[in-house]
């Protein structure tokens, strides 16, 4: 498929860089700036054509530098304004797009308008900011629980209280207040003058409470991901802001976009955030959280394009990131779980829209289970008590050669900020590149053959059971999710996630595999 420069979006392959975790440019441990522009041409090799990179703002780091300090500046950890400038024109010049995350939802407590709440009396205007309560008596405002664990309100000593649906260090702003907005378009403002393509919206379902800050009513109610209303998530208010930011992305050409971290209970309700005069994409957490079965991706697939289709955006296609479990282990882990992922993959790349990457997804890392307790740094991992490992997991920094203290993540005797397993060194770029049996190459050929395909042709092609069958014009894939070899007519195969055999006119596709053809 050809991108139109005006149109990059509805089909683009987008590659997660979670920046404390790519590459370590200055030998401190942590991901940095300069070790993403040390890893442009990889990301070229790869085949992707942007890249979304979390938050390298200043920030005390308590969830990971999704608790901001200040919004117009880049953390000393990871650069400075000078190494975003630099990084925003390699990028370019190598065909990169390049979109940042935005936290709108809460501000780290360290922020400038939140210390200056902490001084200000109740009722104030410093306090108008951020949604500061009087409690019921000794208790909390309401029943809301974070989404971390534990209550979502903590008491001052005055007696106020002041809402965080995730960490006591992340405050939740008050989205009602027109200089908080005002304050956000600023800042988009900032970044897309910089030299942005784009915005990952954090927490976009979140932002807007309703009206009164009732009682959820529930105890367990803080999942992202949940069936039922809640008052703190998905409110109808919250896309009267999204309609003013889509005014401001529209300003700039090319084309700068947007994209919805938003949970919500069904495809339908993701739409809505998608409506053609608001933001350009949602992910997909539907398709993340499907389980590895036919019925169950068939259903998702069809209502996820169903949904989007009345508003005309793109479906967005994702099996992992940042903040859930590794794919690899969630399939089963082991050589099952790798089996599963590299079929997944041929699978999502064959949907028509576009593909989020998480990285190190296609080195075929699984999840890292086995942390040290002491060097565990999610904040879920305090706040639940110690029950929840939280995020980490998940979070290990890459391995890019086969050697070295740090595996090519930072230079030899460095640290990383995580430990890597030795393991990890058979599973690194420098190991898999030139494999053709490797999960690296699997994925350079699929992101390869996907430009061919027609952005538009996409048509079921199975009879409803255990193999998922789709076309793309002239291309096919077909996938295997049963227990047993399957059967599939035969066709010129031009990649398989693994063996199979030719019987006639026939192809013996065994469990847990993927092919494409073409006619």
């Amino acid at each position: 498929m050809t991108h139109d420069d005006q149109r990059w979006w509805h089909d683009a392959v987008i590659y997660e860089v979670y920046v404390r975790s790519f590459a370590d440019g200055d030998g401190d441990g942590i991901g940095d700036l300069a070790g993403i522009r040390s890893r442009l041409p990889y990301l070229v090799d790869l085949g992707v054509d942007a890249l979304w990179i979390t938050p390298c703002y200043p920030s005390p780091m308590a969830d990971g530098g999704y608790d901001v300090a200040d919004y117009r500046d880049v953390d000393p950890l990871f650069g400075t304004l000078d190494d975003a400038r630099a990084l925003l024109a390699d990028a370019r010049a190598a065909g990169l797009k390049v979109i940042v995350d935005i936290v709108p939802n809460h501000t780290s407590s360290a922020h400038a308008w939140f210390q200056a709440a902490l001084a200000a009396e109740p009722g104030s205007p410093e306090r108008a900011r951020y949604v500061f309560r009087p409690g019921r008596g000794e208790d909390p405002p309401n029943d809301w629980e974070s989404v971390f664990g534990g209550r979502a309100w903590t008491r001052l000593p005055d007696g106020d209280w002041y809402l965080h649906l995730f960490d006591t260090t992340q405050p939740d702003l008050d989205w009602s207040n027109h200089e908080v907005r005002a304050e956000f378009e600023s800042v988009l403002r900032f970044w897309l003058d910089l030299g942005v393509d784009g915005f990952r919206v954090d927490v976009a379902h979140g932002m807007v409470k309703q009206d009164g800050l009732p009682d959820a009513g529930t105890a367990g109610q803080h999942g992202l991901l949940e069936s039922r209303p809640l008052p703190y998530f998905d409110q109808d208010g919250v896309h009267e802001v999204y309609r003013e930011w889509r005014k401001v992305l529209d300003t700039y050409q090319p084309p700068r976009i947007a994209v919805a971290e938003a949970w919500t209970a069904a495809p339908e309700r993701t739409a809505r955030y998608v409506r053609p005069d608001e933001l350009h994409q949602a992910f997909n957490f539907h398709y993340l959280t499907a389980e590895w079965d036919a019925a169950a991706l068939r259903r998702v697939i069809t209502e996820s394009l169903a949904a989007m289709a009345p508003v005309g955006a793109p479906a967005t296609w994702v099996l992992s990131n940042h903040d859930v479990r590794r794919h690899v282990t969630r399939y089963g882990g082991g050589e099952t779980g790798l089996r599963r992922a590299r079929a997944a993959i041929l699978l999502m790349l064959a949907l028509p829209g576009s593909v989020y990457l998480y990285q190190g997804e296609e080195l075929g890392l699984e999840e890292i289970l086995d942390l040290p307790d002491e060097l565990r740094q999610d904040p879920v991992w305090e706040r639940s008590g110690h029950t929840d490992p939280g995020r980490d997991g998940c979070r290990v920094p890459l391995p890019w050669t086969t050697g070295g203290s740090a595996l090519g993540f930072g230079p030899d005797g460095s640290t990383p900020w995580l430990p890597q397993p030795a393991h990890w060194a058979g599973l690194s770029a420098q190991a898999q590149a030139g494999d053709p049996a490797s999960v690296l190459e699997l994925y350079r050929s699929a992101l390869r053959l996907r430009r061919t395909f027609s952005a538009n042709d996409f048509d079921w092609a199975d009879s409803g059971g255990e193999v998922i069958t789709v076309r793309r014009g002239g291309f096919g894939c077909a996938v295997n999710l049963g227990k047993d070899t399957a059967r599939v007519p035969a066709a010129r195969v031009v990649l398989a996630s693994g063996p199979y055999t030719v019987d006639g006119d026939e192809l013996l596709l065994p469990t847990d595999t993927a092919v494409w053809w073409q006619d």
